[in-house]
């Protein structure tokens, strides 16, 4: 910026200022007296452009300086100029800041800034999920005191952060988290937590497929093969033994298509790379649909289904996993509840978070079965199962989306009064509509 002032102008006019007060003195015979007033004058003027200073730098509510001339225009020309200069400045950093926080914000991992004493000073919305953070509440808190488990406190202790760790996530003890820690800047740490869950389970994964399917398609496999043999043998079998196997053998194959469907889902939702926050789920529109076909199911069965949805209550996750684990609480409290039950489906908000419930009156379920439910190919009642069509790998599918989702199964029953299956999400996942 050109700066016009000139100090030659500037000292010429305070001279022709005092030569004047001279002359006026030197006319009246009172120098002194005219020179003391003078330089009273000018103390008098400055001190009054300083008070407008002061009051324009603290006061004002105007951004442009106020109206002066000579040294004292330079001056708040000056001052306007470097002001303006500065919120330019800010404005860039401003917009640089919130590029920055946009593209950590779209990071794949959970990403955490520390200074050097492990304070929180930012952390992305993915940390908040899989950390369980929350921001800005917990801003300047020690990381330590919020994670506490001894192997992270260990890690970050040694200050020895050239290997990572690999601990359970805080908010998902069915999880494994990787920890990196990497210094950056003036005594500033990167926090990075990535989930690596799946990659520690694909073989385990692969392995329980394998023994499922052969242990679970050996009976009908076995069903099959008798009869045909017995067929092939004795050909002139009575009408009624032929339809008998043929309609045994129709069950049993429909049995083993249903039973590797089940399977193929559940590994699907074993080895799901999809991103629970990315998309938003209309949960009362997908109740809707399953409420559809909870009353074709329950045509034979008559039994009372009442749906209570919150309309406006929706979330973060994968529609196709959440609809699979609605539709398997649902269907099973069809299955399994006696002809002319009642059976209550409930989805909204309870404190902070979003719970679905399935509310029957059945034979209910004997306590010591309750903790082993969600175990693949558990049954309390394997009669029943086979009657009802089961596999026992229902519940077993919830499991995963709902661990998938960071949440769990809740199980609440008493024999001949009725059950409860439940789950909720956190806060976190709820999608807040603009």
């Amino acid at each position: 910026m050109y700066n016009p002032f000139s100090w030659v102008k500037s000292i010429t006019r305070i001279a022709l200022f005092y030569g004047l007060a001279m002359l006026v003195g030197w006319y009246f015979d009172a120098l002194l007296w005219a020179l003391a007033i003078a330089s009273t004058a000018l103390v008098l003027i400055n001190y009054y452009h300083l008070v407008k200073l002061n009051n324009w730098l603290w006061h004002s509510k105007k951004f442009t300086p106020p109206d002066a001339s000579g040294i004292w225009g330079y001056i708040y020309d000056g001052i306007y100029y470097m002001q303006r200069r500065n919120r330019i400045k800010r404005k860039k950093l401003g917009n640089l800041i919130r590029r920055f926080r946009e593209g950590s914000e779209s990071l794949p991992d959970a990403a955490v800034v520390l200074d050097a004493d492990w304070h929180i000073e930012w952390c992305n919305r993915l940390a908040r999920i899989e950390l369980g953070l929350n921001w800005p509440e917990d801003a300047e808190r020690r990381i330590d005191n919020l994670i506490r488990h001894p192997e992270f406190v260990k890690f970050l202790r040694n200050r020895n952060y050239d290997s990572p760790i690999e601990i359970e996530s805080p908010t998902n003890i069915s999880r494994v988290l990787e920890f990196r820690m990497m210094p950056y800047g003036e005594k500033h740490y990167l926090l990075i937590a990535r989930d690596i869950t799946q990659i520690s389970h694909v073989e385990q994964v692969r392995k329980d497929f394998v023994a499922n399917v052969s242990h679970e398609l050996r009976t009908p496999l076995t069903v099959l093969s008798g009869y045909l043999e017995m067929l092939k043998e004795s050909p002139e079998m009575p009408q009624s033994f032929i339809d008998k196997a043929f309609d045994e053998m129709g069950t049993q194959s429909t049995r083993m298509q249903s039973l590797v469907e089940q399977l193929l889902a559940l590994s699907r939702i074993e080895a799901s790379t999809e991103r629970v926050y990315e998309k938003v789920v209309n949960v009362p529109q997908v109740l809707r649909t399953i409420e559809i076909e909870a009353q074709s199911l329950n045509k034979n069965k008559g039994h009372s289904i009442e749906f209570e949805v919150d309309e406006g209550l929706q979330i973060y996750g994968v529609e196709t996993e959440l609809r699979s684990a609605f539709s398997n609480l649902i269907f099973n409290a069809i299955n399994y509840t006696p002809n002319g039950g009642k059976i209550k489906v409930c989805w909204g908000k309870e404190q902070d978070r979003a719970r679905f419930k399935v509310i029957d009156n059945g034979e209910g379920i004997p306590e010591e079965h309750l903790s082993r439910l969600t175990e693949r190919f558990y049954r309390v009642d394997k009669a029943r199962s086979r009657k009802t069509g089961g596999t026992g790998l229902g519940l077993s599918i919830v499991k995963h989306v709902l661990s998938h989702h960071n949440s769990k199964l809740e199980i609440n029953s008493d024999v001949g009064q009725g059950s409860e299956f439940s789950f909720a999400f956190a806060k976190q996942i709820i999608a807040i509509k603009e």
